[in-house]
């Protein structure tokens, strides 16, 4: 019996969710909002540090940096993990994990160990991100439930990355730096005392062994691609970046022989047979692509050229997020009579128009239509994330929900990476060769090279410069600046309209929900068609 025919073969209320697993849904959103604070949360935090370690340009990097690097790195590994030890087990061990770092960070005294504190807590926060949506997968096996859970789970993402600099802001406004790492630990105790009353245990009791030589590969491909990425996006394009990112690419057949051939794969390759799930992965990278990749437009635009504090700039962000909190579960009632494939495309065609109005910002005064732009685009795109993450995760097995979620999380992360990288350099060429910046009045040569670099680049090289020099290398580089916002909208947005494509040829067999679902209560009704191969690849997704 496949994983979609059980899901079908039970209904009634015995198969529901009650007031329990809603209150556990709250528990799981705990590390959900942690984790995604803490990939932004150093936005504040790093001038306090600066001052205090002293650390070097290439140390300063690393501390922001080594986070997001290692929490994509392990992902997949730690799904894989979970899928065979517990997926309760795991989280509570991410939990120490996670909160030994940030204690560990809190009270660091050199970089050094601020950057060891920040790759521990990427360890942990790739142990709990996976263990949260497969323990949902468990917890709720009603299709019309479980969509809603990763509607929550999807806006509980949104916001902790939105409220990161602001929470970050806040504390360092009355606290010393390390209190953006310490308001960690008591929500990783709350989570540890509650988690065992309130989460059954979950796993493959049929998964075999962990392969050791499949986890290993996969941080041969992960770690160099991701790398090479959030370098080139950072320094621009250098030959061992790209060979970075040619020697992570050069293990891919090798990790997918050997996922083929081991008696107990991380992931079982089959499932990208199907047309579906294959649409659904490259949507989903699609989506992130655009969204991560275009918030560093977005930000940049409020604080160079608008001149905007970073912590007003995040406040400027709130409204965002609880637009995308308000069109999130529209979304999941849509989905009930409308093809999620149409809904996606839809969501992807509102991305689209609002990349194409975000061309139209101005130098001067563009707030309101800078704020409504991207808040049309996270509408857009949130929703995409939330239904392509219930169709992937929620047409395999429960029992393998663990690597399915690591696998959407790291195709997520990829996304994020290239699309910095790729539209960031589109946005740095269209900047360098604005004509702005040809020869503004009074501004020295020197000056100009370096202005011709970053927007902050020639911030710095204006207020070194005597009265109107400067003010006009400031309004060019702005002007130039504003020019770079428009490349990478232009580049978004067709990006946008093709993935609206895919979603509708992709997707056209996904069905919208006719009846409400379940599946037997234990995960092992699953587990022989899983490990015998006799489920059908995507057979949820037909």
């Amino acid at each position: 019996m496949t994983s979609s025919q059980s899901e079908n073969a039970l209904t009634g209320p015995e198969a529901r969710a009650g007031r329990k697993e809603w209150i556990a849904l709250g528990v799981l959103l705990l590390p959900v909002l942690l984790v995604s604070m803490d990939l932004t949360v150093l936005y504040f935090a790093i001038p306090a540090i600066s001052e205090d370690l002293r650390p070097s340009g290439s140390q300063q990097l690393w501390m922001i940096d080594i986070y997001g690097f290692v929490l994509a790195g392990v992902l997949l590994t730690m799904g894989a993990l979970g899928d065979r030890i517990g997926r309760r087990r795991l989280l509570l061990m991410g939990a120490v994990v996670f909160g030994a770092g940030s204690l560990l960070a809190a009270y660091a005294n050199s970089p050094e160990m601020v950057i060891s504190a920040r790759a521990f807590q990427g360890i942990g926060g790739a142990t709990l991100m996976p263990s949260t949506l497969a323990l949902i997968r468990n917890l709720f096996r009603d299709q019309t439930q479980r969509r809603t859970a990763i509607a929550v789970w999807s806006t509980g993402m949104a916001a902790g990355s939105a409220l990161g600099p602001v929470v970050s802001g806040a504390l360092l406004s009355g606290f010393w730096w390390g209190s953006v790492f310490l308001i960690n630990v008591p929500v990783m105790l709350l989570l540890l005392v509650a988690a065992p009353f309130l989460l059954p245990e979950s796993k493959d009791s049929a998964a075999g062994k962990f392969d050791l030589v499949s986890a290993a590969l996969s941080l041969l491909v992960i770690l160099p691609v991701v790398y090479g990425f959030k370098k080139i996006a950072v320094d621009g394009f250098g030959v061992p970046y790209v060979l970075a990112i040619v020697v992570g690419l050069a293990f891919v057949p090798v990790f997918l022989r050997r996922q083929r051939t081991s008696a107990d794969p991380m992931i079982d390759v089959s499932l990208f047979r199907n047309r579906a799930f294959g649409a659904s992965v490259t949507v989903n990278m699609l989506a992130c692509f655009t969204l991560v990749g275009y918030s560093l437009f977005s930000t940049q635009y409020m604080q160079s050229v608008l001149g905007m504090s970073a912590l007003k700039s995040a406040l400027w962000t709130i409204p965002g997020t609880i637009a995308v909190g308000a069109v999130v579960p529209v979304a999941t009632v849509l989905v009930r009579t409308i093809r999620p494939g149409v809904i996606i495309a839809s969501g992807f065609g509102i991305a689209t128009a609002a990349l194409l109005m975000l061309t139209q910002v101005p130098e001067e005064d563009g707030l309101v239509l800078i704020l409504v732009g991207i808040i049309a685009l996270a509408v857009g795109l949130t929703p995409v994330l939330t239904l392509v993450t219930e169709l992937v995760v929620g047409q395999v097995p429960p029992e393998r929900a663990g690597t399915a979620s690591a696998l959407l999380q790291t195709c997520q992360e990829l996304g994020g990476a290239l699309g910095v990288a790729v539209l960031g350099s589109i946005g740095a060429t269209a900047y360098r060769n604005s004509d702005a910046l040809d020869a503004p009045a009074g501004v020295p040569a020197d000056a100009l090279d370096a202005a011709r670099e970053t927007i902050g680049g020639a911030l710095a090289a204006a207020a070194r410069l005597p009265g109107e020099a400067g003010g006009n290398l400031v309004e060019a580089a702005r002007s130039a600046f504003t020019t770079e916002v428009h490349a990478a909208s232009v580049a978004g947005a067709v990006v946008m309209a093709g993935a609206a494509v895919v979603a509708l040829v992709g997707l056209r067999s996904v069905q919208q929900d006719n009846a409400k679902a379940t599946e037997p209560a234990e995960d092992e009704a699953c587990a022989p068609a899983s490990k015998t191969g006799a489920q059908e690849p995507g057979a949820g997704l037909a």
